[in-house]
């Protein structure tokens, strides 16, 4: 058995690892257009801000290490051309000599993964203006920073690669300019959750321009000129565009393979294109999102590992099934630490699923541990059935941890309600005996009970300021006095039973405290003692952090001087 693979990242290079392990005698070659294979593509922004050191390093594997250990033939800087699914050949080009010449297979996999998208307006191709997909572009920014020593950039895109090269590229001390034209970084999370992400860049001195549209680059005195949509341009010494990846198909597409949303290809669940004996892996397919079923395109390099190696159990005679991406995803922001899976809620509401959610703002480990900090967690859940959707936390401790557990229960089809039963491992430095993820579970169980009814920010401007219901803060009268919301009325939680006069009977009461414990054990009380009462998801806490976050991104001009915060 003959098996060439087109591409030799992610899957590609882990597909030709598990042929190799199920079939030695399997003829495997590896055609990859760049000069090198097995490389982290996370880890480049990296390379660029200094904390990996050794460009090696970047690379888990050279083709000669690969050779020596797997017998695999790669193939770097040779093109693949076109592919003839009829005769079963590939056309290939070696970019070194210009060779061109033909490969046959009996097993065809295409892994070519996903390219920056470019888009078309004036300026594009700039010597100073870049994008980073692959090692080489890593090299060329890295020289350009290294000799011509920059103090400023702008990047244009807000998702994990222009965090990351801002993240680094600040810490190499240049300014720093994110352009975004949706009114948020990071559209994996919803607007809520990426108001701390958007706090923690403004902390670092990051300027976000939200809500602008890049229209072209023009070089300018050394540096380029990035034109916005009806307003001023911003100068930088340096631009790199970062507004996402496309499937790269053009090879699928000319072989008559199916395409699917933005070109991806289409595959079934044993990863099988529409033509017999070519699998597709990677960034460039598409998938079944495992929480809607929906198709999607999600760009991550640990659903493309597994899918190469389905592909290769299925190429070696076995019977291994994609059972879809859940886009699981963490990002370091500085001192935050941000993660999603599953779906947030913009995306349940869009699938057409009627959800319902917590949001909660618990410290890191036991609150009597020192170095404690808190992290807020948004999970969502589907109503009546309380099917578990998905979840995001944004924090500075144990985030990681916390979101491998609920991406688990989400792939088990765990109920939001069962999160409250998990066995978590607790000790004071680590956790609190009632972790986070339990917390979350409460909540929701005492939903489903009806012991706890919620309201939320997006209710705010909504609530009647006619005295048909009450508004009621339960902090403290310090934390009071140092900002509360418009119209609420403060009695502390403590002073509640002997001030409960003060509440009239026969009004909708709405709660608020610092983070929704306090005000949950208020409406407790109230509930007990005859009220109707709605506790606010979240806290005083996290109405602060969005809507100041929402106040900036409005005030902010193109520059993006948007009240950067040093404290």
């Amino acid at each position: 058995m003959k098996v060439v693979i087109v591409g030799g990242v992610a899957g590609g290079a882990t597909a030709a690892a598990r042929i190799r392990r199920l079939d030695e005698n399997a003829e495997i070659i590896v055609f990859e257009r760049s000069g090198y294979i097995s490389y982290a593509n996370c880890g480049l922004p990296y390379y660029i801000g200094g904390v990996i050191t050794d460009s090696d390093e970047l690379t888990l594997q050279t083709p000669e290490s690969f050779f020596a250990r797997f017998h695999v033939e790669m193939k770097v800087r040779h093109e693949v051309l076109k592919v003839f699914p009829k005769r079963k050949t590939v056309s290939v080009k070696n970019l070194e000599s210009g060779e061109i010449f033909e490969e046959s297979y009996d097993k065809l996999i295409l892994s070519p993964g996903a390219k920056p998208v470019q888009p078309k307006v004036p300026g594009v191709g700039l010597h100073n203006l870049f994008t980073l997909r692959t090692v080489e572009d890593t090299m060329r920014i890295k020289k350009y920073v290294d000799e011509q020593q920059p103090k400023s950039v702008v990047i244009a895109g807000g998702g994990f690669i222009g965090l990351e090269l801002a993240e680094n590229l600040r810490d190499l001390g240049m300014e720093v300019t994110i352009v975004q034209r949706p009114k948020q970084l990071m559209n994996p999370f919803d607007p809520d959750m990426a108001a701390f992400i958007h706090n923690e860049m403004r902390k670092h001195g990051v300027r976000l321009a939200l809500g602008h549209t890049v229209e072209g680059f023009e070089e300018k005195d050394g540096g380029i000129d990035v034109l916005l949509k009806g307003e001023d341009s911003l100068y930088a010494d340096m631009g790199i565009l970062a507004i996402g990846v496309a499937p790269d198909t053009t090879l699928a597409k000319e072989a008559g393979l199916e395409l699917g949303i933005k070109g991806s290809i289409v595959v079934n669940d044993r990863m099988e294109t529409s033509v017999p004996d070519i699998y597709a892996v990677g960034d460039a397919v598409q998938v079944k999102n495992f929480v809607s079923r929906e198709d999607d395109l999600i760009s991550l390099a640990g659903p493309a590992n597994r899918q190469g190696r389905i592909v290769a159990d299925n190429i070696c005679g076995g019977d291994s099934r994609y059972l879809g991406s859940q886009g699981s995803s963490v990002i370091k922001v500085f001192a935050m630490t941000a993660a999603t899976t599953g779906l947030n809620e913009k995306n349940a509401k869009r699938a057409g699923l009627d959800v319902d959610k917590v949001i909660l703002s618990p410290m890191s480990h036991a609150g009597y541990y020192p170095g404690g900090k808190v992290m807020t967690l948004k999970v969502i859940f589907e109503k009546e059935t309380y099917r578990l959707l998905g979840a995001q936390i944004v924090g500075y401790e144990g985030v990681d941890k916390r979101i491998d557990v609920l991406a688990t229960a989400i792939h088990a089809g765990m109920k939001a309600t069962e999160l409250k039963d998990l066995d978590l491992a607790y000790a004071p430095p680590y956790s609190s005996a009632k972790d986070p993820v339990n917390m979350a579970g409460y909540m929701i169980d005492n939903i489903s009970k009806g012991y706890l009814k919620q309201w939320f920010l997006e209710d705010i401007d909504r609530l009647p300021s006619d005295g048909s219901v009450i508004l009621l803060d339960t902090r403290t009268a310090y934390e009071y006095a140092k900002g509360h919301v418009e119209g609420f009325q403060n009695i502390p939680v403590d002073d509640l039973r002997e001030r409960m006069g003060e509440i009239e009977k026969g009004k909708p009461v709405y709660v608020i405290c610092q983070s929704g414990l306090r005000s949950y054990i208020a409406a407790r009380i109230l509930m007990g003692n005859g009220y109707d009462v709605y506790n606010f998801s979240g806290g005083f806490r996290f109405y602060e952090a969005v809507r100041k976050d929402g106040c900036l991104t409005e005030k902010a001009t193109a520059c993006g001087m948007d009240g950067v915060e040093n404290e």
